[in-house]
């Protein structure tokens, strides 16, 4: 349920900097390009725990939605209190666990004033030292109430729109160094537009039962090899272009039937079905629907494809790499940044349903000896650049550095 907003707001506590809210009070924080910041103790940043609040308006459960649930569970972990704000239709309601405390809010369009004056109730009472947004919806409804000393933190995976959106955050995090680059160019100001990048959690264990029964349940045939993909059904995700690419592989790899799994849900749904259909290979496509729970289907998988044309950072790329899985990916933005072809994955030219089959055949005809090599490098990239401990610690050096009290 959600909490109550409302209260009159506290007084500036005695001795509070005038200049807390103010842009030009912050210490400068390094430029766009720089690494994460140094991961210490994520829990010893700071001499005591930061209190934030985070605000999402979206109602899907995407992956900027479920990086802002695994933020705020590492956070709570690490002993910093964090209240969501989210809408009452987003799925994050039922996935967020219960010792999380919620809001609920309609943050139903842009302009939906009731919104943003009850989140600025909310802040005042409140009284946290960050307030943290994602997307555009929610930052643009996020206004700190006068006299507030918290810190509002703009956080983008994609190259938005800013003006009117995003100028009045304090600090702008980008989950890629392009979209870093981006937000620079944009007129923001470099020294505190900053790239931190995301991480995804360690994939529960998934019995072999359970994973026999799930294959049963999907039909694929005894001793398949899959190919996965998982996405929103939408064009930018470029699985019109995979089942061409599919359609271009023998019925058999390895001695195994091949079979393409895909995973999620969409606008696109019928007409890609139809695609397959037309193609020749609905036989040998087995479509699951939008899934919650995705570690099974990965544990079903032995390669994972990523076809997105648009693709600012990837997380299903770091999905796959936690489960230890060869990524092939089209060279969209975020894959471009991950990975080096033939080393950590394989890439292969965007919108390009020929070039994508050539570069799953190469995969394909790999020995299994060569695909763990692959899959061992991806994971080695992931523990290196997006591991749990690094990011969490970066997040709470950045609003020590922004001057959070304590």
């Amino acid at each position: 349920m959600g909490a109550p907003v409302g209260g009159s707001r506290p007084a500036v506590r005695s001795g509070a900097d005038p200049q807390r809210g103010s842009p030009q009070a912050f210490a400068r924080l390094p430029e766009s390009r720089m690494t994460l910041f140094p991961a210490t103790s994520a829990a010893g940043v700071g001499a005591r725990p930061l209190r934030s609040i985070h605000v999402l308006g979206s109602h899907e459960l995407g992956g900027a939605d479920r990086f802002f649930i695994r933020l705020i569970e590492a956070l709570t972990q690490a002993g910093h209190p964090c209240l969501a704000v989210i809408r009452p239709d987003s799925p994050v309601v039922q996935v967020l666990p219960p010792h999380i405390e919620q809001v609920h809010l309609p943050l139903a369009s842009k302009w939906d004033f009731y919104s943003r004056w009850r989140l600025t109730r909310l802040i005042a009472a409140r009284d946290p030292d960050v307030v943290q947004t994602y997307m555009g919806r929610a930052t643009r409804l996020t206004r700190l109430p006068a006299g507030s000393r918290a810190l509002h933190v703009a956080r983008l995976g994609g190259y938005y729109k800013i003006d009117g959106y995003y100028r009045h955050a304090h600090a702008w995090v980008g989950n890629t160094r392009d979209i870093c680059d981006y937000l620079v160019k944009q007129g923001l100001p470099p020294q505190r537009v900053v790239y931190i990048g995301n991480f995804v959690p360690a994939p529960r264990p998934v019995a072999p039962e359970e994973l026999a029964a799930l294959r049963l349940r999907l039909g694929l045939p005894a001793q398949a090899l899959v190919v996965f993909a998982l996405g929103r059904l939408v064009q930018k995700k470029g699985f019109d272009d995979l089942l061409e690419a599919f359609a271009r592989q023998p019925p058999q790899a390895a001695g195994r039937p091949l079979v393409l799994l895909v995973a999620g849900d969409g606008p696109e749904r019928e007409v890609l079905a139809q695609a397959g259909r037309r193609l020749g290979i609905a036989d040998r496509v087995f479509w699951a629907g939008w899934q919650n729970d995705t570690a099974p289907f990965y544990g079903l998988a032995d390669i994972f494809v990523c076809p997105s044309r648009r693709e600012p950072l990837g997380n299903v790329i770091l999905e796959a790499w936690q489960h230890r899985l060869p990524v092939l990916s089209t060279r969209n933005e975020g894959a471009g940044a991950l990975l080096q072809d033939g080393e950590n994955g394989l890439l292969a030219p965007l919108s390009d349903p020929a070039g994508l089959a050539q570069a799953l055949s190469r995969l394909l005809a790999m020995s299994p000896e060569a695909l763990a090599r692959l899959a061992e490098a991806g994971h080695a990239t992931l523990q290196r650049d997006h591991h749990e401990s690094a990011v969490l610690a970066a997040y709470l050096e950045l609003w020590a550095r922004l001057g959070a009290r304590g």
